[in-house]
């Protein structure tokens, strides 16, 4: 299939701002709409962490489903039908995000939910979103629970929801991939495991630990931190104290940047490497001089790598996003546009209109997608989950994060 943004029109394109629909009829003209001829409305709802810590990687999960709808209209990619969204601040707290999945389920228009972030946001989001039939594509979580159930580490794997889909592969891949790098190929004897207690960090580091143990490496000591409190001069302390020549880290850039920084600053002149939820420009700026020279592992290739890539970098340029579309952007961009897939296959299978169980029948159709995006083939496995299970390790130097090893998990 051809790429979408070889196709964009650039008029369209001069706004970063973003559209919000009110409940309405699906049957209702869309008069307000610039000029894209539709006569049905489709909202794709986004829920990410549009303030707090978090936000600039949910601002880019936003900015990124905003440009896909975007582009959709743009070129009428399914005829008859306006693409909106509507973008709920979930603060990365799974109360939050519960409510908005509510929020989604009550508006009629709505026919897909990209996002959240958070694991435990999806976890919190998943039962409200699914008893309702409407489909929720993450461009971000990665707990493993999430598509094979609570007991997938013992083999059985069974998926909670039919409804619940990612473009961004789990922690099943990305802590064994960190730890492979480590033990292999940094040399990486001894690691000092520490995480945030929470959903995403803690199963993270388990796999991590688990992979790294096998490999040979020796667990030198582990910790568990509270990420609000900023204060980690003794758990830097221990660190030091245990000879590690490397930390993990299972959590997020806003407690992973102060703790590398105040690791360092105890003596203990080792990196730190975490996974995806470290991989962002805020973990330079807070990790600051002492964070020279950690790494962290992200989903997917380098987006410089794919030439479908440069072209979503150029096309968000264009539209005057004001904030960088960060670690999800690209998987957020390709959720939405598997939603719009979805979306399109059912209208055309219905004589060009949406069907009255339009929501049933879009997650049905999202798990049959298969297109070429963003962050390479998207498509989905039985239990919701991308079957792209690229992954990179990144070092940060020179001011930015420098890619140095792309690959798959070795079994």
């Amino acid at each position: 299939m051809r790429h979408r943004s070889l196709l964009i029109l650039t008029a369209v394109l001069t706004t970063g701002a973003l559209t919000l629909t009110a409940c309405g009829s699906r049957d209702d003209k869309n008069s307000g709409d610039s000029g894209t001829g539709g006569t049905q409305t489709v909202v794709i709802g986004i829920d990410a962490p549009l303030t707090g810590d978090l936000s600039a990687l949910g601002l880019g999960i936003k900015n990124s489903a905003d440009l896909a709808a975007k582009q959709a209209n743009a070129t009428k990619h399914v005829d008859g039908i306006t693409f909106k969204v509507q973008a709920l601040d979930d603060q990365a707290q799974p109360s939050s995000g519960q409510q908005n999945a509510s929020k989604f389920v009550g508006n009629p228009d709505v026919l897909g939910v990209v996002g959240p972030l958070n694991s435990s946001v999806g976890e919190s989001m998943q039962k409200v979103l699914a008893d309702a039939k409407l489909v929720q594509v993450s461009p971000a979580n990665t707990s493993p629970s999430l598509t094979q159930g609570q007991k997938w580490n013992d083999g059985e794997k069974v998926r909670p929801f039919a409804s619940y889909f990612r473009t961004a592969t789990t922690d099943a891949v990305q802590g064994p991939f960190a730890a492979q790098y480590l033990f292999n190929d940094a040399k990486k004897k001894k690691v000092f495991v520490i995480d945030d207690k929470k959903t995403y960090g803690a199963g993270l580091a388990g796999t991590f630990k688990a992979e790294f143990e096998k490999l040979g490496g020796k667990v030198v000591g582990t910790e568990h931190i509270d990420p609000e409190t900023k204060d980690f001069s003794s758990v830097a302390t221990k660190v030091k104290s245990a000879g590690a020549d490397v930390v993990y880290y299972g959590g997020e850039y806003p407690a992973a940047g102060p703790l590398s920084k105040q690791i360092k600053k105890a003596g203990a002149k080792i990196p730190l490497v975490g996974g995806d939820g470290i991989y962002s420009a805020e973990y330079i700026k807070l990790s600051g001089a002492e964070g020279v020279g950690d790494l962290a592992t992200s989903v997917g290739a380098p987006i410089d790598t794919l030439p479908s890539a440069k072209e979503f970098v150029e096309n968000y340029k264009k539209a005057g996003y004001k904030e960088p579309f960060e670690a999800y952007g690209g998987y957020s961009y390709d959720a939405a546009w598997a939603v719009i897939e979805a979306v399109k296959a059912v209208v055309e299978a219905n004589d060009g209109k949406l069907p009255s169980d339009a929501r049933e029948k879009v997650a049905e159709a999202t798990g049959k997608v298969s297109f070429e995006g963003v962050t390479g083939k998207v498509s989905f496995d039985e239990f919701g989950d991308t079957t792209n299970k690229q992954l990179t390790v990144y070092e940060y130097k020179d001011g930015d994060w420098a890619a140095v090893k792309s690959g798959e998990l070795t079994s």
